[in-house]
């Protein structure tokens, strides 16, 4: 397991020991922690959650206010934490982890009142009837998160369920668990309730014990593999779920972008966090007319890229072996690697890989369909848009795309036909970040939204109440029918539905 190695158990339950991507050193041993220990952490869960949800929005903002205080004045503390497990680039941490919880924190805690406050709602037809919408939680949550962003997929999704009224239990990948542990003590010291946020340290058998232990909704982010099993238990005990699942987000260079721009986009978006992101540029389709201009600039970008302060190392061992064979089988078929494509591992315990470029790469191969989750970009040269767009969505995922073009119309008329869960023009790798916007995939890329404008209400409940307005002892549908009831109800729909009335009770 390189990283990961499973120890002796003790007190029956199993432990795991994650060391230094970079060094090898330990940086934590935990316990496992077993269905009993989860169903506990849920039954106290439950306790903190009733007395939360008493609590007014106003409160919850100024806790949310003092977590963020906290997250600012000691990121250096958090950033050294994250990277010891990590051992990606610093300003990768700052930027992914630290960055992103922050403007999260604030956002969501300026948008809290005026989203979660009762509203009263006109009704376009009983309109003698009065309605308001009600936000209350749901109850309490799992955040089942992956390794490749630990913090910042652990604690956006909590920061929106807590300010819901929300409890929250973060299972965090078994390879990074101390950004769940990071999430769990800054609410902690925060003043939040005790038991409202909890990590529950384990692997696969902690978070399916997680999720057949009576929470009130999952939101999950990680692989195609085990979404499907989240999804289905979730769907036998009827609880909602969100999935953030894979990406293989394709990037069209047309013949008129900008090819200094594009060029570094590509290897930004492909390179950053070592490509170790599910919207990482993975797929370029690049117009033949610019192919060569377009290469030649990318791989001179690339070549300046430096092992250990541009690109970490990967973070979980065993993906270093999935992208070499990605690579493998794609020069086997006939690709060409143009700059980089080994995995370097004499420095120190890590294993890296310099920035690749790879061209000619099949449509068929791995390194084309398959999420690569590596410092890889894969280039195909296509004659024109038209094939761009066809290749880029001929592939089981869809989470993000790209398209690069000076022509803003063109570049919007290539994005509404891409089948992607969002689309950036001349930009890169900035979707999740844009918390004003939903976030996520089509196809195999996932399934449900999280962030947007209404994220908080992702994890509430609209509780419509429907009430008289003047006070009526009967109303003219109730029992007993009568012919008397029916003819006047056929007049009225004659009345309103067939005349210009209609066009007021819209």
């Amino acid at each position: 397991m390189g990283y990961l190695t499973p120890l002796e158990p003790k007190d029956g339950r199993r432990r795991l020991r994650v060391d230094n991507p970079v060094d090898g050193t330990e940086v934590l041993t935990f316990s496992v922690a077993n269905a009993a220990d989860v169903q506990a952490m849920v039954t106290r869960a439950r306790v903190a959650q009733a007395a939360w949800a008493r609590t007014s929005v106003a409160d919850r903002v100024k806790k949310m206010h003092a977590a963020l205080a906290i997250l600012v004045n000691e990121h250096e503390a958090f950033i050294d934490r994250l990277t010891l497990e990590t051992g990606r680039a610093r300003l990768d941490t700052l930027m992914i982890e630290i960055y992103a919880a922050c403007d999260s924190m604030n956002y969501y805690a300026g948008r809290a009142p005026k989203v979660l406050r009762d509203r009263t709602v006109g009704l376009h037809l009983m309109r003698h009837k009065k309605a308001k919408l009600v936000t209350r939680p749901l109850g309490v949550v799992a955040v089942i998160s992956p390794w490749n962003g630990p913090f910042i997929l652990s604690i956006n999704p909590t920061i929106q369920a807590v300010l819901a009224g929300n409890a929250v239990i973060v299972k965090p990948s078994e390879v990074t668990p101390t950004a769940g542990i990071l999430v769990e003590e800054l609410f902690q010291r925060a003043g939040f309730p005790e038991h409202l946020v909890q990590v529950a340290l384990g692997d696969g058998e902690t978070g399916a014990a997680l999720l057949e232990a009576g929470v009130q909704k999952v939101s999950f982010t990680g692989s195609v593999r085990t979404g499907r099993k989240v999804g289905e238990t979730c769907g036998r005990n009827l609880v909602p779920f969100t999935l953030e699942l894979g990406g293989k987000d394709a990037m069209i260079v047309c013949g008129d972008a900008d090819l200094d721009r594009a060029a570094s986009g590509a290897l930004f978006g492909g390179m950053m966090n070592s490509g170790q992101f599910c919207s990482a540029v993975e797929r370029v389709y690049v117009e033949k007319s610019v192919a060569a201009s377009f290469i030649g600039r990318l791989v001179s970008k690339a070549s300046e890229l430096e092992l250990g302060r541009d690109l970490g190392p990967f973070i979980f061992e065993p993906q270093a072996d999935i992208v070499r064979e990605h690579l493998d089988g794609a020069i086997a078929a006939g690709a060409r690697v143009l700059i980089g494509g080994k995995v370097v591992e004499d420095r120190g315990r890590g294993r890296y890989m310099g920035a690749t470029i790879v061209a000619d790469v099949p449509d068929d191969s791995d390194l084309m369909q398959q999420e690569t989750f590596g410092p890889v970009l894969a280039l195909r040269v296509v004659e024109d848009v038209r094939e761009a767009i066809r290749l880029a969505n001929d592939n089981q995922y869809g989470l993000g795309a790209s398209v690069w073009t000076r022509d803003p119309k063109k570049g919007e008329a290539i994005a509404r036909v891409l089948q992607a869960g969002a689309v950036t023009i001349n930009e890169t790798a900035l979707t999740y970040g844009a918390l004003e916007l939903p976030f996520g995939g089509v196809k195999a890329s996932g399934v449900g939204r999280v962030n947007g404008a209404d994220g908080l209400l992702n994890f509430s409940q609209q509780l419509p109440i429907i009430s008289d307005r003047f006070g009526n002892k009967e109303e003219p549908v109730w029992h007993p029918y009568t012919p008397e009831k029916f003819e006047n109800l056929q007049k009225g729909l004659k009345y309103m539905f067939g005349t210009p009335l209609r066009y007021v009770l819209r």
